[in-house]
């Protein structure tokens, strides 16, 4: 498959540049993975196409303060974006002005109790090694929530008032450089009523990497490969899928990262096994899914590994149908904007797109 076929065309102002003032007042296409019918709705009544039974899997990971302003020694602004931390006070990050920063360069981060950073390493990817040196007194830790800022998507051009608004209301565990954010619909209310109507909760762990900032550069999709994502799901979670999955309840992930993992951990038969590790798992239109019955997902970017995930599920021509309807119907898109729901029998007959 070419890459361009995964391509659709989107109004720049149809890019959602900030969220709704609440949560669940997105708006959802609720469409069926059978037939491919949708019907609009929003996420507030998400209630009403669950049921009894089912388990809803979220991912609970915490975007971290990864991105980082300072001056080199010698003059002259830097960014950086920390990736993941290695050993000893080391990082991997994207660095710019990139030209500037060869191994050896030093850079100061803030002003009062400054962060110390060195570029050790340069590879051949063009990321940094850099070793953080925070104040005395101060771990990395405290010195990035001090001193950092939560990364945004770069097609998000405003600044974000409410930081906490980047996270989900689950959040729990810092290490992503980006949100998922399928649910970022979530309210605590809305959580409670769907457990309340008997919809299992189950949460894992994804850190979003960077491969979320990279587009698809290969002209074939198959020749496109994913950078690895750490993961850990938990024995409760995993029983607790297991168990939804025996009594005929429905699995459905929230966003492609819990996708991902699940499809990763899962045996042949769909039954989900606990553990830890690196994902690279690359789901695009022939993939056999295994762990999942349905998704909830926001509407991406045109030829993203995402939207490739979706049309595995929903099929290729059925998605761009549900994408181009979107767009008809002037929904918000990407990271901030509304969301889509694919599950199985979810839209009665005499419903067509």
């Amino acid at each position: 498959m070419r890459v361009d076929e995964f391509d659709y065309e989107l109004p720049p102002e149809l890019i959602a540049q900030e969220p709704l003032p609440r949560r669940d007042a997105s708006r959802l296409m609720v469409v069926d993975r059978d037939s491919g019918r949708w019907i609009h709705a929003h996420f507030r009544d998400l209630p009403r196409f669950l049921r009894a039974g089912d388990c809803l899997v979220l991912n609970d990971t915490r975007v971290r303060p990864a991105r980082l302003y300072g001056r080199r020694t010698t003059g002259g602004h830097v960014e950086f974006l920390l990736l993941q931390p290695l050993d000893d006070g080391r990082w991997l990050a994207l660095a710019r002005p990139g030209r500037r920063l060869r191994p050896g360069t030093e850079v100061v981060c803030g002003e009062e109790r400054p962060l110390r950073v060195r570029v050790e390493e340069v590879r051949d990817s063009g990321e940094r090694v850099i070793r953080l040196e925070p104040p005395q007194g101060e771990t990395v830790d405290e010195t990035l929530h001090r001193l950092g800022r939560v990364p945004l998507p770069p097609y998000i051009r405003t600044e974000l008032k409410d930081p906490e608004r980047y996270q989900t209301v689950y959040a729990r565990e810092e290490g992503s450089v980006a949100a998922p954010t399928a649910g970022l619909h979530f309210t605590p209310e809305l959580l409670e009523e769907l457990q309340d109507q008997g919809v299992r909760i189950a949460y894992l762990t994804l850190h979003v990497g960077v491969g979320t900032f990279r587009p698809v550069t290969a002209q074939r999709v198959e020749e496109h490969r994913m950078h690895a994502e750490f993961f850990r799901v938990e024995p409760e979670a995993a029983a607790a899928i297991n168990a939804a999955r025996s009594a005929g309840g429905r699995v459905i992930a929230v966003g492609t990262t819990v996708t991902r993992t699940l499809e990763t951990v899962a045996a042949d038969d769909g039954t989900v096994r606990p553990g830890s590790g690196w994902t690279d798992l690359f789901i695009y239109p022939g993939y056999r899914f295994k762990a999942i019955d349905g998704l909830i997902t926001n509407f991406h970017l045109p030829r993203s590994t995402l939207i490739m995930l979706v049309a595995a599920l929903l099929g290729k021509e059925r998605t761009l149908a549900a994408y181009r309807e979107a767009v008809a119907r002037r929904y918000r898109f990407f990271s901030f904007g509304d969301a889509m729901l694919i599950l199985p029998g979810a839209v009665p007959a005499g419903h067509a797109p």
